[in-house]
């Protein structure tokens, strides 16, 4: 993994995802009570073995790079390697499929043209899944392919995500919209650090279309091969994925092998005090980190660090981020709390797990 740097690619946005990423990007998007999307590919980077990181910011960067900093959590922060803040185009997308595009590739060309890497792993940010991409880079540099994508099949219709029309391992087509069962592009790519050099170059002329946009006509003159991921992996599109995703973290096989002790996600490191449960309190299969001072009841529930829960409080199937106060008597369920809100004593706030209710941050 000597020969392999890294990509992240975090410069698209999306409005499903409604008040969640108005300030704040996908990448910084807060998961699973104490980490952030971003976590994800950095962690699996790292724990590949690969220790140079490319990662290129959108336009709203500051709460990414308020997140990451120098990369210190991620042993990034080093004289030889280390992560690169890579700037962003100021354009949008075309597409919602859109994670890799070529002006962004273009705009940062110096830091493929600056290393001696064989190979580049080029991963989106919104993706929620542990892999070691060793195995990966293997069948990629043992198949002599030019491209080899990461896909698995779908759980669910994805009328927005790019799918693989497969013989064998190589990739015969594109579909534009997937369908349960199919195979469904993971958004993670292998790729020799020369043709991605050449494939900027060719395309340059259509640097505002993704790579996979600009290569699909002529994909019948490169070998593009595909690898099968086995374990879990969900990508956050919209709110329901999130709320969704977010809960599949209650269940013991998922949270086992997303945060596996062998291959640790990591995090920016918050000294908090233990959580405080009281006497009456009641909480039943919820994630809830340090920081926290619990009353009431919390059931099937995520909370975020510095989360009060008063008295005679219920929360129930939600998601409450940080400094949020649930006041005695108040009632919060199938809802998703941003950080900073109150809800005041009595106050019955209830959604439903296929109409999640959303609450803004507010500013302290």
């Amino acid at each position: 993994m000597e020969r392999v740097i890294g990509i992240i690619s975090a410069n698209y946005e999306t409005d499903d995802l409604g008040c969640l990423t108005q300030e704040r990007t996908i990448a910084s998007l807060p998961f699973g009570g104490r980490y952030r999307l971003i976590d994800f590919p950095l962690s699996n980077m790292v724990n590949s073995g690969i220790s140079t990181v490319g990662l290129i910011t959108p336009y709203k960067y500051r709460s990414v790079i308020d997140h990451v900093g120098a990369g210190k959590e991620w042993s990034l922060d080093r004289k030889h390697g280390g992560l690169f803040i890579l700037p962003g185009s100021l354009f949008g997308v075309t597409s919602s499929e859109a994670r890799f595009m070529l002006r962004d590739l273009k705009h940062n060309l110096v830091y493929l043209k600056r290393s001696i890497a064989d190979y580049v792993v080029l991963t989106a940010s919104d993706v929620v899944y542990n892999m070691d991409y060793r195995v990966l880079v293997d069948q990629h540099v043992r198949s002599g392919a030019d491209i080899t994508m990461l896909y698995h099949e779908a759980v669910e219709d994805a009328p927005h995500d790019l799918g693989l029309e497969l013989d064998g391992d190589k990739v015969t087509s594109f579909i534009h919209g997937v369908k349960k069962g199919e195979n469904i592009f993971r958004n993670c790519f292998v790729i020799s650090r020369a043709l991605l050099m050449n494939i900027i170059s060719w395309y340059s002329a259509e640097d505002f279309l993704d790579i996979f946009e600009a290569i699909e006509p002529d994909l019948g003159k490169m070998d593009i091969r595909a690898y099968r991921f086995g374990g879990y992996i969900r990508t956050i599109d919209d709110i329901r994925d999130y709320y969704l995703h977010s809960m599949d973290l209650l269940q013991d096989e998922v949270r086992r092998e997303l945060f596996s002790h062998t291959n640790p996600i990591k995090t920016k490191v918050q000294d908090s005090v233990p959580t405080k449960y009281l006497e009456g309190c009641s909480v039943k299969n919820s994630l809830i980190p340090a920081g926290c001072f619990i009353k009431g009841t919390v059931e099937n529930s995520i909370l975020f660090r510095d989360v009060t829960v008063g008295e005679g409080a219920v929360v129930r199937g939600s998601i409450v981020m940080q400094h949020c106060t649930i006041e005695p008597g108040a009632c919060v369920e199938n809802a998703i709390l941003d950080r900073n809100n109150v809800i005041k004593a009595g106050t019955v706030i209830k959604g439903s797990p296929d109409h999640v209710f959303v609450m803004d941050k507010k500013t302290r």
